[in-house]
Order: C-alpha cells, then structure tokens, then sequence
C-alpha cells in the first residue's frame, strides 16, 4: 500500500520491520531488494547536469520564482530525481513557502536517504515550521551522514537560538568557527544569541569579526545597531543603521529602527514616514490586510465618507492607538474600528460615534461597506500637526461606572487608601524584550511606602512574586483572584479607575490606567523602541521616570517614591 502511493521510506521501514520477526519472509525480502534496486537505479538516473546546473544559476541570481516553476516541470519528466526535489524545496524556502519547501524537502530524503543537504534543508523547514525537535532530529542526520557537516552545525545552532537554548547555540557556533573561521553569518547569529543574553559588548565584537569577513553585509550592522542602542550608544547606533540602509536600500528592518530613533529624537514626520516600512519586515508581512478599496493617505477629503480602521499590533498599541480615534472620527461620515474581541465593550461605550467591532478577516476582498481604509499604526502618521499642538490628552477610556462602584467598595474593605496598582512585567519576556522590565525585588523602594495598600495589576506568573515581597518585605500585595485581568479588560479599566495611583514598567497595564485618567507613574527604559509618540501612554496624569541602560530599576523606583511622598 504504502509503495503504490509513492511513500518509499515508510514502505522500505514496514518490510524491515516485517524481517526482523520473520527472517525468512519472501515477500518482505523480494519487496525490499526491489524498493532498492529502484532507489538506487532513481537516484543514478538524474536529470543532464547542465540542467541542474540552469536551477543553480537562477538560485544564485536570486530568480527564486523562476527556479520553482522550473523545477516543479522538471518533476514531471523526472518524478523520482531526488535533486529537483531539493532545488524545489530550497527555492519555497528562499519564497517564504513552508509549507511547500517542507514537503519537496520530505521527499528528498525519502527519495535518498543518504543525501545530508537534504535532511539538512528538511530540518531548516521544520524550524521555519516551529518544529524544533524535528528539525533538530533532521540536522543531527545530516551530521551522522555527512561528519563536520558546517551548514548542519550551523543551523543546529540557530535552532537552539530560536529555542532560547542560548549557551547551546552559542557552543554550536564557536563548533562552526573551528571548522570553518571565515564562515561570516555564523558571527551574526552569534552576535543575537550574544545580544540575547544581554552581553553587548561580546555581541558587538562578534559583529565586528562578521564585518571583518563581510564588510558589506546590511543584516550585521542592522544588529548591531540594536546592540548599541541597548549599550545606550544613540548615535553609533544610528550611523550602524544608516550604514546597512547605504548598504541594502531596501532594509525594512534597518529602515524601521531607524524610525524609532528618529522618533525617540522628537523628529515625527521623518520617523513616522520610516515607521512605515514595517509592513515590509518579515514578521509584519502576514499582518497585513487587503481590500479592494485604496488606504486613507491623510489627504483625500472624508466628508460623506466611511472609514475603516483595523488593528494591527498587539492589545496595548490598540488601546494607545485609540486615544486618537476622535481626529479621524469626526471628519468622516462614518467610522469603523475592528479590534480584539476583548476589547468591544470598553471601546464601544468609550467611543459611542464610532462603530466598534470584533477584527475579522475572512470577507476582506469582498466588502463594501467602507470607502477607505487604514491600518491604526498610520493614524498619528496622517495627523503630526495636532499632535504636535498637545502635551497633555484627556482621559479617552470609559469604564463601566457601576463596576468602578463595586471595585471602590472592595478596596476599602481591604483598609484605608491610598491603593496603588503595580505592574512589573509582560506576558511576553522574550530576551528582546527583558531591558524593558524589572523583578519584582526592584520595586522595593514603592512597596516600603508606609501607610499604602497595594494592588496586584499584573496579568500572568505573578504568584511566586508575590509570595517573594510576602516573605521578603512582609508587604502583601494583594490579587483579586475572581478578575481574569488577562481577558476581562473592560473590568481591570474599572478596577484601575477606582485605584488613586498605578505605578508600572511598560505594558498594557499603564495604558489602561492613563486612559481611564488614574494618576500613572511610568517606570521606562530610555533606548526602548516603545519610548516614543507610538507607545507612551496617553492621559492627563502620566509622569514618565526614564532608565539609562547602565542604571539600576531599583534608582528609578526610589525617585517614583520619592515623588509618591511629595503627594
């Protein structure tokens, strides 16, 4: 059954497992000489080599589109030619097609199971996939095949990077660099797990050892300028970027981060047009939406028009976002905001003029009930005039009264006031991320205020925490185990609306309470990307405490203590 669909390796595996109870078994023997003798006679009966050879060409002019199509009618005149199967995977690969690469790439190994680019191309597919310990498996059977395998060394390494298995990855590639030193990318790829681990300066240095073997790689100094920025080297990170963009013009990465500093810097025209280049990162591809009606550019006229506006990043840039939905709203005819489900009711009752519903994608080619459309990151790029005229918002959130009725009620059965929120973390502390946060040992300065009744604010893995200030500190915070503060945003809004005080690191946390216009102490890290007109929240009592990346969170607790004190 298995032979007659064409799944030789399951077909070869089943007649060796019927051999080994019985030995003697002809039908298993025949079965498996022939499957054999058909592999190995496949595999010598390849295409001409001048046309493999045309695929190779087309992959090294970067005509990876040309290459697939070519490859897949080769398939047809050589159905079992292992090697077109491999040039067909590589170039889904190079496309962006996964899915397809992992499957041309199965049937390589399948074809020839003794072919080491082939399950090393299978195990980088699989890592694309999200699958790691498959694709660790495959590359680890590359190197049984082919020892001291660099490529396979090299993309082990990269899957324990993607791991977060940093030592690992790290150990895999300093194996690369015995084998083979003036193997460049490796040094980049070392250079993240480096900067993953929050060691700059080794990153650094191995960026430089990367340039040193590459001068002209745009993807190296596009890193590193990540590395100096976080080393709180503003301006060298911006010539890095402006080295990778001179390097590579269309660097979406490069271009992007480079928006950020601009906009870090005040400077919101040029750094809102660059933040436009995040629909061209790989990781905001997929975000994208299209309609068959033009995005708003800010210039045509709205009146008597209907405008949509769709969310596009996470939860909190949702909420930031919205603050500025009134600009568009009252120019247009009609308004439309698509977001989280989760957020319906707060922005409804916050927003009665607009119509708000829950984001979906399924009918977007085929809609008619708007005439522009535009995606919530582009709002402030298509109003930098009046935003530019305001240092101080209103409160734009609307909790649900009675709740914040209920929520006051349960704060004072807890003691007297003041009741101050906390929040320390995200959901997500990818290493990226981590410069953004503090332990909850580094609030100790807000949490020995005397005469105060702490609230917990924090959405995920916070038990342990405070169980630590408990036995630490002898300070409860105190958690509202009935309030699910993860999906049930409209009641934290209610809860921080009660409150007379958040202090917080960057979340959503502070977005929320600045806009339902609770008295917001943000804690903030200075180089962070979120450290601009995009990200800050918005409210009428928000103080901003700024960390250098050389200080320490506890320093600027002490300050929001301090302040804290005065009141």
């Amino acid at each position: 059954s298995h032979e007659k669909k064409d799944e030789i390796a399951d077909a070869q595996k089943l007649y060796q497992s019927v051999l080994l109870n019985f030995p003697m078994n002809r039908r298993a023997r025949d079965g498996l000489a022939a499957l054999n003798k058909s592999q190995q006679n496949n595999i010598i009966k390849n295409p001409p080599q001048e046309v493999i050879d045309t695929l190779i060409n087309l992959y090294n002019q970067g005509q990876l589109k040309a290459m697939a199509e070519q490859a897949q009618a080769l398939i047809k005149q050589y159905p079992r030619a292992f090697i077109i199967w491999n040039c067909l995977g590589v170039a889904n690969l190079n496309l962006g097609e996964v899915d397809q690469a992992f499957k041309a790439l199965k049937k390589v190994t399948e074809l020839n199971p003794y072919y080491a680019d082939g399950f090393n191309n299978l195990g980088v597919a699989l890592q694309e996939q999200g699958k790691y310990e498959e694709a660790l498996q495959a590359c680890k059977q590359a190197l049984l095949l082919k020892p001291n395998y660099v490529d396979a060394y090299y993309n082990i390494g990269n899957i324990f990077k993607d791991q977060g298995s940093l030592k690992k990855a790290i150990e895999m590639y300093k194996k690369v660099i015995s084998l083979k030193p003036d193997y460049a990318k490796v040094y980049n790829n070392m250079g993240i797990a480096f900067h993953n681990q929050l060691k700059f300066d080794q990153a650094i240095a191995a960026y430089n050892k990367g340039l040193e073997l590459n001068f002209s790689s745009a993807d190296i100094y596009c890193n590193m300028a990540s590395s100096l920025k976080n080393q709180g080297k503003i301006n060298e990170s911006k010539e890095a970027l402006n080295k990778a963009i001179s390097l590579k013009s269309d660097h979406a990465e490069a271009h992007q981060n480079l928006g950020y500093s601009l906009l870090n810097d005040g400077k919101l025209k040029e750094g809102l047009d660059k933040y436009e280049w995040r629909w061209k990162t790989s990781k905001n591809i997929d975000k994208q939406r299209h309609f068959m009606q033009p995005m708003w550019d800010g210039q045509q006229s709205l009146v008597g028009k209907r405008i949509l506006l769709w969310c596009e990043q996470g939860v909190g840039d949702t909420i930031m976002w919205s603050s500025r939905l009134s600009l568009i709203a009252s120019q247009a005819k009609h308004c439309i905001l698509e977001c989280q489900p989760k957020l319906v009711p707060l922005l409804k009752r916050s927003f009665p003029n607009v119509e708000i519903k829950s984001e979906d994608r399924s009918l977007d080619t085929q809609r008619h009930d708007f005439d522009y459309h535009l995606p919530m990151g582009s709002l402030y790029k298509n109003f930098i005039q009046e935003l530019s005229k305001t240092d101080k918002a209103d409160a734009y959130l609307v909790p649900n009264h009675l709740r914040v009725d209920y929520w006051k009620k349960r704060l004072k059965s807890l003691g007297k006031g003041p009741f101050i929120g906390i929040g320390w973390k995200s959901a997500n502390m990818s290493p990226s991320r981590l410069q953004n946060y503090a332990t909850i040992s580094e609030l100790s300065p807000i949490l020995k205020l005397p005469d105060v009744t702490f609230i917990n604010l924090q959405y995920s893995d916070f038990a342990n925490d405070l169980a630590q200030v408990q036995d630490d500190i002898g300070v409860t915070v105190h958690n509202f185990d009935d309030l699910d503060h993860f999906n049930n945003i409209d009641d934290v809004a209610a809860l921080c609306s009660a409150l007379d005080m958040v202090v917080s690191t960057q979340s959503t946390v502070p977005l929320i309470s600045a806009g339902v216009g609770t008295s917001t102490k943000l804690a903030t890290w200075k180089p962070s990307t979120w450290n601009n007109i995009l990200h800050k929240p918005v409210g009428p009592l928000v103080d901003r405490f700024e960390r250098n990346t050389w200080e320490a969170w506890e320093n600027i607790f002490k300050s929001i203590a301090e302040d804290i004190k005065k009141l």
